[in-house]
């Protein structure tokens, strides 16, 4: 937690855009997640300047938000939290859960 008592990670816009989740392979076959991600990509397309999507519509971010929503993801293929810019900026490796946040929830 951070000093204002907020999840380790910020849930913005700049990080929901960093975010590695939409290219891991535990996602890779998630009907769920492909159309959460359809779905934001088109709503970035009309969206505001500052505008956040609601987290439950965003098919990443797990280390802000908690577990996903969508039951099809397959946390047996090799999590990619590591390769993520969100993930080396909050020096997630050194907290927990460490990686597989869709599953084991967010960063503390």
């Amino acid at each position: 937690m951070d000093k204002r008592g907020n999840s380790k990670v910020a849930y913005t816009l700049e990080n929901v855009k960093k975010c590695m989740c939409p290219k891991c392979p535990v996602q890779a076959d998630s009907k769920c997640a492909m159309d959460k991600l359809d779905s934001f990509m088109k709503g970035l397309e009309t969206a505001r300047e500052g505008d956040v999507p609601e987290p439950q519509n965003v098919p990443g971010v797990y280390c802000s938000t908690g577990k996903t929503t969508c039951q099809d993801l397959n946390p047996n293929q090799q999590c990619i939290c590591y390769t993520c810019a969100v993930w080396k900026e909050y020096n997630l490796g050194e907290g927990t859960p460490s990686m597989y946040f869709c599953q084991n929830g967010k960063a503390t």
